[in-house]
């Protein structure tokens, strides 16, 4: 949603005319850049940025920490130290203790800490009530497990001097060689380096140090000489105090109570070019470097986040989510780090090459990424994921931040939402006209203009007269209403909400320990501080339907605007020297903030009414690692411009490898008016995204799918009907994110990790394990595409099995009725063909299996299905199938991939999806050798002898130039809960029947 910056009443009138006259002319990029720090602006970034340029222009430069070796000691795979950091001649060294713990998982964590903050023997500035130590909480929040510590790490004993070395790993594949003097840490895998730490010595953690005072006014005439000189003598060793104690920016100055106390380090990746991850920015998958240069930026990535109007592509700077995991990339290795810290962060990036030695035969040259990492504030936690697959660190990832919740079924198919469909009866005839025109949806969306008055948890009682009638009209159908609630409470009286927020104190506070007022959509303001066991508890009970009333089990929740976003605020946030929970700065929690929220919305949401439990839906725009465990995203405020369609794909990718799958983007952009080409040219790319909606500003014209006209509604309905058609497939995905976390939609190296041509490709994507590959179109008036193959499969036209093989690029049609949607040989895809409504409405429809045969004759897939509405699935109650068609036996089977003790909610949910069948197979590539077959042997578990051995007609369809034969079998009567086998060889003699289980 937008904001309006600084927002006050009687602009109103000078808005709205501003408004229209915007309206007459073609969008333009209008975000506000003055409204957010540039690293110069952002005085840690500076002096860090500064440190570091400092450092690389001195041949002399000496790192100013060291590790003491008397200090070291190692016990059940943790090894401690102290790291003294060396300040000027005749000062005491600064303590830094070290804790390197090695994980069961192959993973390394590092952590720093400062002994006198953490002994909180400091003096804080102004009174302050913030807490003394650095914030070191983060992990309480963003990480759920795989934290067991390795038994079998070992310090090696025979440690050259001046290093101390630790293997680790699965069979002691891992070793980290930690440098004493300048401090360092090399992670080796197979004793070649993989990471380095402090290589470029750019290590820097401000310390804490009391302000000298300087006189006042009338006192100061006596020392002025001597204070002039000892700022002279602080510019000339380069150290710029003009940030460290206080720090202003649009109209607002920060108090800085700690004083300067970011932390920073150099992280290199020697022999990588290319590096993923960090968001969330508006930017390629493969990332550009920072410091200048043709197509470079000169800024850092910014990690802060915020309320970003109408955002720039191809840019750096900070949007609505923070995920600091970052992942190096090269030909049969993938590498990376997660930096855990939730304060402003900004990374530079940047590239050595460096060439062969001409005299070293063999020798190539290679390019390592040397990136830099800075955080205002917290302790140094980095977590060191060695690979050496894609898969590796994306499932590590998970096992520390969680994986993907398991959406309901509902919530991966398509979501209809504007700001702001006005009133139910709007509702309603929406809901009405997409059945009129059978096009498929299952949630309808409203934004703030629900509310009374903009107070969250009440309606409109002029537009939104009748909620519950409302409600069960689309319950009708098994569609589904997500309302809008926001964490701002609107500060007004007659509002038993914010009375109850300040009554019971669970508003965050400012920086003298009062609740913090500011301003928002509701004019005046308090944030809920779920950072509080107490206000989430509270927060809870504000979901029960009989207090949220209007509300039915078909209600789920949008958490907008929790960046947080205060328009009245710098930067258009939260204060830093605001105080949460605990006493801890905003400063030191603000990217963890959102995730607080909607963390305690999917707990308020998961259990409404007593002993009824489902599976919440909730929607968030700001986010932290750890997001994915209860909610989806979407890229927020985007514009209704072609470079918008397009960044939106390796947006949404680069969100699935960073551990966040469950996320899209604005179908249609969310500001302006699109063309009907790019509308229909967005729905046609959005049913690729993971969270499926279609979403407007207020402003914009009306553009549900059925306002186009022909032939774009048609094509449109056409677009989301295959979304529907293959939701199986998706689930199916979401399962696997779920249980491995993979991500849903693949970039090309996750698929095709040795391929070195393939890396930057972030324009097309694979569909989970299921081969999918799609290529949107994004060019306006593009009628081809150029689809890039990375290996020697064949691989399928979607729609008419057109052939295309062999590595590179393929020009493919793409007339405006055409998504480019391929199938790489080699995968059972499955479908639901029948079109409804909704997909609640599908819940028992039967499956089609799309068998599509690699160049040896061989696929493979998997269906998984469940409720898709309980937690049952956590007990048992799932079908979860492998079909696998070998081509040597020329047999289809299906078998059972849950080999544990059958449970009772498992036998309850089998026995409800017991008729539920194949009715039809179609294997695409079918051998010449079938062609003068007409029927197929099929068998089952359960049957009757007599029965087991059915033949069944077989329909074949020879080549046709390009477009590869194939052979359709229906309706074979066989069960999705079930062992099968369709036999396509000589009546099936000679092969037994495998397939019993269960």
């Amino acid at each position: 949603m937008v904001t309006l910056r600084q927002w006050h009443p009687r602009w109103t009138a000078v808005f709205l005319l501003l408004a229209l006259l915007c309206c007459l002319f073609a969008p333009v990029v209008s975000v506000k850049h003055d409204n957010f720090k540039t690293c110069d602006q952002s005085g840690f970034c500076k002096r860090n940025r500064q440190f570091a340029d400092d450092a690389s222009a001195s041949s002399s430069w000496m790192s100013p920490y060291t590790l003491d070796p008397a200090s070291v000691s190692f016990k059940n795979g943790q090894l401690d130290a102290v790291v003294l950091k060396t300040l000027k001649e005749g000062e005491e060294k600064v303590r830094l203790p070290l804790t390197i713990t090695f994980l069961d998982s192959g993973v390394a964590r590092v952590t720093l800490d400062e002994e006198k903050r953490a002994k909180g023997d400091v003096t804080l500035r102004h009174d302050s009530q913030a807490r003394k130590e650095r914030y070191n909480e983060a992990g309480n929040w963003a990480l759920v497990g795989g934290l067991k510590p390795a038994a079998g790490a070992a310090l090696n004993s025979e440690a050259e001097q001046g290093y101390t070395k630790v293997v680790y790993g699965k069979a002691s594949k891992h070793q980290a060689i930690i440098r004493h003097a300048p401090f360092g840490i090399e992670f080796q895998r197979d004793g070649e380096t993989q990471v380095k730490f402090n290589e470029r010595g750019f290590m820097n953690v401000e310390h804490w140090r009391p302000k000298a005072e300087k006189p006042k006014e009338e006192e100061k005439k006596e020392g002025e000489e001597e204070t002039k000189e000892e700022d002279k003598k602080s510019e000339e060793q380069g150290e710029d105090e003009s940030t460290w104690w206080e720090e202003t920016f649009g109209g607002n100055t920060d108090s800085k109570p700690r004083g300067p106390e970011a932390i920073a380090l150099d992280i290199t990746f020697p022999g990588y070019a290319h590096v993923f991850g960090i968001p969330e920015h508006a930017t390629s998958l493969s990332l550009k470097t920072t410091r200048g240069g043709d197509n470079a930026y000169t800024e850092p990535y910014r990690l802060y986040n915020a309320d970003v109007f109408e955002y720039e592509m191809d840019s750096p700077m900070t949007l609505y989510g923070a995920i600091p995991f970052m992942q190096a990339h090269r030909k049969g290795s993938t590498v990376g780090v997660f930096w855990l810290n939730a304060a402003e962060t900004w990374i530079d990036v940047t590239k050595k090459r460096n060439t062969a030695n001409p005299l070293a035969l063999g020798v190539e040259g290679h390019t390592d990424t040397q990136t830099h990492w800075m955080s205002e504030s917290g302790i140094l936690d980095i977590f060191v994921f060695l690979g050496p697959k894609p898969q590796d660190l994306t499932r590590q990832y998970g096992e520390l931040t969680g994986y993907t919740a398991m959406p309901q079924s509902f919530a991966i198919a398509y979501h209809q939402c504007r700001w702001n469909y006005v009133t139910d009866e709007d509702v309603k005839d929406v809901d009405r006209r997409f059945d009129k025109f059978n096009i498929p949806y299952d949630v309808i969306w409203l934004d703030i203009e629900y509310t009374h008055e903009k107070k969250y948890f009440t309606w409109d009682p002029l537009t939104f007269v009748n909620p519950d009638k409302m409600q069960k009209q689309l319950d009708k159908r098994e569609r589904k209403l997500v309302a809008i609630i926001d964490p701002h409470i609107k500060n007004t009286n007659d509002y038993p909400i914010i009375d109850e927020l300040k009554k019971k104190d669970l508003a965050v506070k400012n920086k003298d320990g009062n609740q913090y007022e500011g301003w928002c959509w509701p004019g005046s303001s308090m944030w809920i501080d779920c950072f509080n066991p107490a206000a989430i508890d509270w927060w809870k009970g504000l979901f029960k339907y009989d207090r949220f009333k209007g509300t039915a089990h078909n209600t789920f929740i949008w958490n907008d605007m929790n960046e947080p976003s205060v328009f009245n605020g710098p930067e258009t946030t939260m204060p830093k020297d605001n105080l949460h929970h605990g006493n801890w700065e905003h400063r030191d929690v603000h990217n963890i903030n959102g995730m607080t929220f909607h963390n305690a919305t999917y707990q308020a949401i998961t259990e409404r009414k007593k002993g009824e439990v489902r599976r919440p839906f909730v929607l968030t725009r700001a986010f932290y690692s750890g997001s994915q465990r209860s909610a989806a995203m979407w890229t927020g405020d985007n514009l209704a411009e072609w470079t918008h369609l397009e960044a939106s794909i390796p947006m949404v990718l680069n969100q699935g490898i960073s551990g966040f799958p469950f996320a899209g983007a604005d179908v249609g952009g969310f500001f302006g008016n699109p063309s009907k080409e790019l509308l229909t040219r967005w729905y046609q790319a959005g049913i690729y995204y993971p969270f499926f909606r279609g979403h407007a500003h207020i402003d914009t014209r009306r553009r549900e799918p059925y306002v186009a006209g022909s032939p774009y509604t048609e094509i449109i309905t056409q677009a989301l009907r295959l979304r529907y058609q293959l939701l199986p497939a998706w689930y199916t995905a979401f399962h696997e994110a779920s249980t491995t976390g993979a991500p849903i939609i693949r970039p090309n190296f996750y698929i095709h990790p040795e391929d070195e041509n393939g890396f930057a490709v972030d324009d097309q994507l694979y569909i989970g394990s299921t081969g999918l590959l799609a290529k949107p179109v994004t060019k306006e008036g593009a009628d081809s595409v150029s689809v890039y193959i990375a290996d020697d499969q064949p691989y399928y036209d979607y729609f008419d099995y057109t052939t295309y093989s062999g590595a590179g690029h393929h020009t493919i049609p793409a007339p405006l009725e055409k998504t480019p949607l391929l199938m790489q040989g080699g995968h059972v895809i499955p479908r639901r063909d029948r079109p409804r409504r909704s997909s609640g409405l599908m819940k028992y429809d039967p499956f089609t299996l799309v068998v599509v045969l690699d160049k040896d004759g061989n696929a493979a897939g998997t269906l998984y299905v469940d409720d898709g509405e309980t937690f049952d699935y956590q007990m048992g109650a799932f079908i979860h199938r492998r079909f696998s068609f070998d081509g040597a036996r020329q047999a289809l089977t299906s078998s059972n991939l849950e080999t544990g003790q059958r449970t009772v909610k498992c036998e309850k949910y089998l026995k409800t999806m017991e008729k539920v069948r194949v009715e039809k197979i179609i294997i695409v590539g079918a051998p010449k050798a079938w062609k003068d077959k007409s029927e197929v042997v099929v068998m089952q578990e359960g049957e009757k002898e007599s029965q087991r051995r059915k033949p069944m007609p077989m329909e074949y369809y020879p080549a046709d130039g390009k477009k590869a034969a194939y052979v359709v079998v229906r309706d074979p009567r066989i069960y999705i809960t079930k062992g099968w086998k369709i036999d396509f060889g000589e009546k099936g003699a000679g092969h037994e029947h495998h397939g019993h289980e269960h």
